[in-house]
């Protein structure tokens, strides 16, 4: 029986960092910013949907999507984002569900599927068991500004798009606390990967 882990956390709170400790336990992740990435590649359903939708503008001069061009369509037109949205989004959970299931069909111990906005998009039915990366707030708002060299506003509104991370650690069946060390968060996911019986 494959237990399916849905892995989330907010902006900031060290969601990939966790993520790539699942290799060390040979646990397979599917990673949804991945395949929102794989399912716009020219040959793909939803390639052939969004350069209907837009236009071929939006196209590099080798056939593949000019992610800048169409941000700056889809950004300002609250419409046309859904538009996009509408065609990307199920073809993402589509592929998702596809890998999910191979690894089911496996027999893994476990399967992780890595969806940053698993509670926003209301795919929390696709896991058996969700595991949220946490960070304190001061701290979450320090890591952005470092890593996108933002302003503390900038990224405040950034991270108040999002539901806050507390929220949905209340939410999770397991939190890792990513305020320490990563020695620290690794110890914290090898603890509850024993308590589930999938290492």
């Amino acid at each position: 029986m494959t237990v399916v882990i849905g892995l989330t956390g907010s902006i900031a709170t060290g969601k990939s960092t966790v993520s790539l400790m699942f290799d060390d336990y040979d646990i397979p992740v599917i990673d949804a910013d991945k395949i929102s990435r794989k399912v716009v590649e020219p040959g793909e359903k939803a390639y052939d949907q969004i350069v209907e939708t837009f236009g071929r503008d939006i196209l590099r001069e080798d056939d593949t999507i000019d992610r800048k061009a169409l941000g700056a369509i889809v950004f300002n037109d609250e419409e046309k984002r859904k538009a996009l949205n509408g065609i990307v989004h199920p073809a993402v959970r589509e592929k998702m569900l596809e890998e999910r299931d191979y690894h089911v069909r496996q027999n893994e111990k476990a399967v992780v599927l890595d969806i940053p906005l698993l509670f926003e998009s209301e795919l929390t039915h696709f896991v058996d068991k969700i595991l949220v990366v946490y960070v304190d707030e001061e701290i979450q708002l320090k890591r952005l500004m470092e890593r996108d060299e933002s302003t503390e506003d900038e990224a405040k509104s950034r991270i108040n798009s999002q539901m806050p991370v507390s929220k949905k650690a209340e939410e999770a069946d397991a939190v890792i606390s990513n305020n320490g060390t990563k020695q620290q968060s690794y110890d914290q996911l090898d603890a509850i990967l024993r308590k589930w019986e999938v290492i």
